[in-house]
């Protein structure tokens, strides 16, 4: 699952982020003698489904290449309270540097793949696919997306370039949902159109504009049904706005091709991991 240009987008924010945290060099890490070899272990505290190893392996890498990691996990998988999920091997100093950069990466990411895991469950044997958003953590949009995948659920456009998503103030500045369709269409031939509505009568608009995708916005379960029956499979339709675990199950209307949560990437909690670092024995 980790094409090219994820890779490269690794490789990119791992930088970023060991250059925050070390800068000109781990002063406290000096305090233990540059010869010493040490083992580390990684543990979960509770339960939850694994993602970020790629990121990890990056962090080491780029530290120090002779650190040997022996993963006993990997991504997409279920772990449970005290679970082992890493042992690494090498400079005593390495492994204490790049402790939290790479637990910060593995906690977060896997905080999004639980949540996206739970989510995905909720709608199971529908056919509708959960979706995530642009609200992501600045600088991890691609690792946030990835996670979700990984969770089980899908990815919305990834940015502003990808797809058109026609919003009430676009619309106001187009002056109207067909014009601004028609001119999506001038602009880039091919690129998916998606417009968001907040009434029964803006979707009527945007059906006859020949949007391929309707956002319905806020609208409730009723509502939600009476946009089924008017679009008659014309469009792809998805259900957004203030999108929980609490209440997605009442909005998995059949008819409905997506549903989206900002949920999934900026409410996610960070699972809590531990490393405990021991001085190898000469």
């Amino acid at each position: 699952m980790i094409d090219s240009l994820l890779a490269q987008d690794i490789e990119t924010v791992v930088r970023h982020a060991l250059e925050e945290d070390i800068r000109e060099g781990d002063i406290t890490a000096q305090l233990i003698p540059a010869e010493n070899l040490a083992t580390g272990t990684v543990i979960t505290r509770e339960q939850a489904i694994i993602c970020g190893t790629a990121w990890v392996d990056e962090v080491f890498k780029q530290l120090d290449s002779s650190v040997v990691i022996t993963w006993r996990v990997q991504d997409g998988e279920e772990v449970q309270p005290g679970q082992l999920l890493m042992e690494l091997t090498g400079p005593a100093r390495s492994l204490l540097t790049g402790e939290r950069t790479a637990l910060n990466f593995l906690q977060s990411l896997s905080g999004t793949a639980t949540i996206s895991r739970q989510y995905a469950a909720l709608v199971a044997g529908t056919g509708i696919k959960v979706l995530d958003t642009r609200k992501t953590i600045p600088g991890l949009r691609l690792a946030q997306k990835y996670a979700v995948k990984v969770g089980g659920c899908h990815n919305h456009r990834i940015g502003l370039y990808d797809a058109f998503l026609i919003k009430e103030n676009h619309i106001a500045a187009c002056g109207g949902i067909a014009a601004a369709v028609n001119q999506a269409r001038s602009i880039a031939p091919g690129k998916p159109v998606e417009v968001e509505v907040e009434t029964i009568d803006e979707l009527q608009q945007a059906l006859t504009a020949g949007s391929d995708i309707i956002m319905l916005d806020n609208f409730d379960g009723d509502e939600i049904r009476e946009a089924v029956a008017i679009n008659n499979g014309r469009a792809k339709l998805e259900v957004s706005g203030n999108l929980e675990a609490g209440n997605i199950a009442s909005k998995a209307i059949q008819g409905i091709d997506y549903l989206s949560s900002g949920s999934l990437t900026k409410h996610c909690r960070a699972i809590d991991l531990s490393m405990r670092v021991s001085l190898a024995e000469h």
